[in-house]
């Protein structure tokens, strides 16, 4: 068996208030990229995990301190794990061996972990199908993962687990996505926040929503991590017609009315930066 774990942006993210139980207050738009991790399954006498890909020696190494699971997470020890951990919340008959082509930049906004685990849940309901609680069993792994579950665009409140369906206008958008290689940390970010509540996400279409949202971690990230805001400044060069900052930071993405300019933003990226053009789902 085979899934993608699609990678997750964030067209919207806007932080409400900080929570007493250290997470925080959030209106948000997922969306899922139609490319990132790929996951092979086969059945085992017990689970096991390999991992392979350009970012697989990052799942070997710890993670940068404070990383979380998804954007309204607290500090979490031991993320890299996370495919593991939603192989164990979930009941089945026998085992599965599971390789982890690891294609998407790690601690990078992008839903890496909680995509991975998204996609092992789909793989699971493949052979066995899922528990009725499978819902609340994927948001004890993280903030994001309920929606990577789905990955299918829709709008997220709470923590980002109270999920709504939306229909989207924008699937099939293209997109690009662009990260200066530097791992960035949740939990530092989210400790740079101001406090402000700057207004709820906006109503409307999902493109409406993307085109007058905004991301309140922008600026935190941006002390933490500088790079982020010359990336936004190249795309920002470019024909999008929304250039925004994932999540937590520090993957950057533009949306296009066409393929060609997107292309033309893609050759127009230094090389030195990871990039995955592709078209929302």
């Amino acid at each position: 068996m085979q899934e993608t774990a699609y990678a997750k942006i964030n067209l919207a993210l806007h932080v409400r208030r900080r929570r007493e139980d250290g997470y925080h207050e959030l209106e948000t738009l997922f969306a899922f990229v139609d490319g990132g991790d790929t996951l092979l399954a086969k059945r085992a006498e017990q689970d096991q995990m390999q991992v392979v890909g350009e970012f697989g020696t990052f799942l070997t190494s710890p993670l940068p301190e404070g990383e979380g699971l998804g954007v309204g997470a607290p500090a979490f020890d031991g993320g890299a794990n996370i495919v593991m951990q939603a192989l164990g919340a979930l009941p089945r008959p026998d085992g599965l061996a599971i390789t982890l082509e690891k294609n998407l930049p790690v601690a990078a906004g992008l839903g890496g972990g909680s995509a991975d685990a998204g996609a092992l849940f789909r793989l699971v309901k493949q052979a066995h199908g899922l528990p009725d609680d499978w819902r609340q069993r994927a948001a004890k792994l993280g903030a994001d993962v309920p929606a990577c579950v789905e990955s299918v665009t829709c709008v997220g409140r709470g923590t980002g687990t109270d999920l709504e369906p939306i229909d989207s206008d924008l699937a099939g958008t293209p997109v690009l996505l662009v990260n200066p290689r530097v791992p960035l940390a949740t939990g530092p970010v989210f400790k740079a926040w101001d406090g402000v509540d700057r207004g709820p996400m906006p109503e409307g279409t999902a493109r409406e929503i993307a085109a007058a949202g905004r991301n309140d971690l922008r600026d935190p990230a941006i002390s933490q991590c500088p790079v982020i805001a010359e990336v936004l400044a190249a795309l920002g060069k470019s024909e999008a017609w929304k250039v925004e900052m994932s999540g937590s930071g520090a993957t950057c993405f533009a949306l296009f009315d066409s393929v060609e300019a997107r292309d033309a933003a893609t050759k127009a990226m230094p090389g030195e930066w990871w990039q995955m053009a592709g078209k929302l789902r």
